[in-house]
């Protein structure tokens, strides 16, 4: 239980950094972050969060994480669904403050997107459905090579928070103008809920993509990092 209740503060925290930053911050008047301060937030949240929750529950944040780890012997398959759930849940709950935060200022609308994963007409560079899905998928399988590879027992000890941190932060370097990133369909699915129509219609391959996208990267991870 303590393990569950981790994995959703985690992804809440994520949530609320990530997507916060992309709501509240990236377009501010003048001194906005702009996708490179969104960028640092997202890996910000899984760095901060590495080294308050790694020691309770991994700190995964991330279903495809989950599975990917799974898929890479990582992870008991008998844990999945729990973990899962206490991630897409954390990821509402951030989503349902975000709201109430940024519906507090005049003229807000949740349809203009609220941070929600996107592809053709929602996506931010009008990427098509074909492109956001190889986004998606190769972005993910490399998250979860660098995971595998920073966690591996041979790996130098207490620096995979930050080795993690980094990657994500590059992944949404890379990907905002394609998908607005997701590699998570939690971190999806929080926001989507919250904006209906597109965003939800559009969910399927935030799940589908990063999940496909794991299961590839830690068939990569097992071919290099073999020991054999």
């Amino acid at each position: 239980m303590k393990a569950w209740f981790a994995e959703f503060i985690g992804t809440f925290w994520l949530v609320l950094g990530g997507c916060g930053s992309a709501v509240l911050a990236a377009a501010f008047p003048e001194v906005g972050i702009g996708l490179a301060g969104v960028s640092l937030a997202f890996g910000l949240t899984v760095l901060t969060m590495a080294y308050g929750i790694g020691h309770i529950s991994g700190c995964h944040l991330n279903p495809a994480v989950s599975i990917g780890l799974w898929a890479g012997g990582r992870f008991e398959a008998g844990k999945l669904l729990p973990y899962i759930v206490s991630q897409v849940l954390g990821a509402i709950a951030a989503g349902g403050v975000l709201y109430l935060i940024a519906s507090g200022k005049a003229g807000f609308d949740v349809s203009a997107g609220f941070a929600s994963n996107g592809y053709g007409p929602h996506s931010p560079g009008q990427y098509s459905l074909l492109a956001a899905l190889v986004c998606e998928v190769v972005m993910t399988a490399m998250f979860l090579v660098i995971i595998l590879g920073a966690t591996d027992e041979r790996a130098p000890r207490g620096f995979a928070p930050i080795a993690i941190g980094l990657g994500l932060t590059l992944i949404h370097l890379i990907s905002i103008p394609v998908t607005n990133t997701s590699v998570n369909p939690a971190r999806s699915t929080g926001v989507a809920v919250f904006v209906g129509g597109w965003a939800v219609e559009q969910l399927w391959l935030f799940w589908v993509a990063p999940i496909a996208g794991a299961l590839l990267g830690a068939a990569v991870y097992k071919v290099i990092g073999s020991q054999n």
